[in-house]
């Protein structure tokens, strides 16, 4: 069996490395258009935070890796044109265009950090640097920057507003909603974060839209609907998309040009799959499929593509939205539904904040905890933390309990390790259904 997997981010690498597993004699190609693979798209915020020497150092897998299992990797191999019909693609490389066959199909070509609404953000001084080339280049370029706008209020947007002001720039950053991370958090949560950004001098421009970014001179001129900001360089972080322009007319396509699958990942062709960032993915959250571009989502897809490669046996169980990171001195994640969310929820909802302590006993830290829960089955629905301390891990169990319907006196019941050097008495996540340790907040 030939397998070809277009791709070699993280959903492709992972699909590939469990083909391997499940067909250890089936021949698996792996192509890739970047001149490497298994780059970390986060690893310029690695370097400035310090965590990596090198930006040579953010990579998750290296080719030997891959090699030794037995997979083909061809890099800076374009793909132009895949024939459904006939089992081929055709790919270019070193101005060479190839014809190659296979049997099976995953596609995984990531996405890009591309905006064809923003007039002027194809300038060489608007930084997209999600791959190795670009963030050499934007590394360069910021390190000549004094003064840097920053465009999308989400995830990559708040990390690096966070690092380049540690690193002494003058930081804008834009957001059409009213505040950041609004994907993954609501309001009242996030709002300590925002309150240390404006503390930290980064100067937010809420409710705006870029409109058009020119260049003037040797700075950039970002409009926006009301006003200007001048920058010297602006690091596009908006919702990134996937390119699939090489597909033929038999696969199905949503109408914002994701791949249409099933439940099992494969698309409108039996012998094509898709995974990562080309597909949306089913909610936990509900009915509706939602566009959920997270790394864990990618090796989530890979494996259960892998799985249903020759046979649908596999369902993949949905996305709960989870992400943690760290930023102006607070450590925030969130998993699942959000207050926000629950308007359009067809069942009572039930919403609880409360503060409790988030370390070991000889230490005072506490934790911002919100939970969204089923008030008919007391089923939790979704979770956000807020804290000084490190509690990112704790959200990886919330996660679960909501993949697998605990209730919150389930979690009040889950059993924990007590040691006083590292736990409090009671753990964290236990103390949703503890009304006489938890400290509710007037919000609750």
């Amino acid at each position: 069996m030939k397998v070809a997997i277009i791709g070699a981010s993280f959903a492709g690498v992972t699909a590939a490395l469990e083909v391997r597993k499940h067909h250890p004699n089936a021949e698996i190609s792996l192509l890739e258009k970047q001149p490497q693979l298994g780059y970390i798209p986060n690893g310029l915020h690695l370097y400035l935070d310090k965590k990596i020497d090198s930006l040579s150092q953010a990579y998750f897998i290296k080719e030997a890796d891959l090699e030794q299992r037995r997979i083909k990797i061809l890099l800076e191999s374009t793909v132009e044109k895949v024939d459904t019909a006939n089992h081929q693609l055709t790919y270019r490389c070193d101005n060479e265009v190839v014809t190659m066959e296979y049997d099976k199909l995953i596609i995984a070509t990531g996405s890009s950090q591309l905006s064809h609404k923003i007039e002027g953000s194809g300038s060489d001084r608007v930084l997209k640097y999600k791959r190795l080339k670009g963030a050499e280049d934007a590394l360069e370029k910021l390190q000549a920057s004094q003064y840097v706008t920053i465009i999308g209020g989400g995830q990559i947007g708040v990390e690096a507003a966070d690092l380049l002001t540690k690193n002494g720039k003058q930081v804008a950053l834009v957001e059409n909603m009213d505040y950041v991370l609004f994907k993954y958090f609501d309001k009242d949560m996030i709002q300590p974060i925002q309150e240390e950004m404006q503390e930290a001098g980064v100067a937010l421009y809420m409710n705006q839209t870029v409109s058009s970014i020119k260049e003037a001179g040797d700075k950039l001129e970002i409009q926006l609907g009301s006003g200007s900001i001048e920058s010297d360089t602006a690091i596009l972080a908006v919702n990134v998309r996937p390119d699939l322009s090489f597909l033929d007319g038999q696969i199905d396509l949503h109408m914002d040009h994701t791949i249409a699958v099933d439940e099992y990942l494969c698309t409108s062709h039996p012998d094509v799959l898709a995974v990562g960032d080309c597909i949306q993915l089913p909610s936990c959250m509900g009915d509706e499929a939602m566009y959920i571009p997270l790394v864990n989502n990618a090796v989530r897809t890979g494996i259960v593509a892998a799985a249903n490669l020759v046979r649908p046996t596999q369902t993949f169980n949905g996305s709960l939205r989870t992400i943690g990171t760290s930023a102006f001195g607070y450590h925030i994640a969130s998993t699942g539904m959000t207050e926000s969310d629950s308007l359009f929820s067809d069942y009572p909802i039930g919403v609880k904040r409360q503060i409790v302590p988030a370390n070991s006993l000889p230490f005072a830290e506490e934790v911002l905890i919100k939970y969204v829960y089923n008030e008919e089955t007391r089923e939790l629905l979704g979770a956000q933390l807020v804290s000084k301390a490190d509690v990112l891990e704790k959200i990886n169990t919330l996660a679960l309990a909501i993949q697998t319907n605990q209730t919150l006196e389930d979690l009040s019941q889950k059993e924990f390790f007590f040691h006083p050097t590292f736990t409090n008495t009671i753990e964290t996540t236990n103390l949703v259904a503890w009304p006489h340790i938890r400290r509710d907040t007037d919000e609750s």
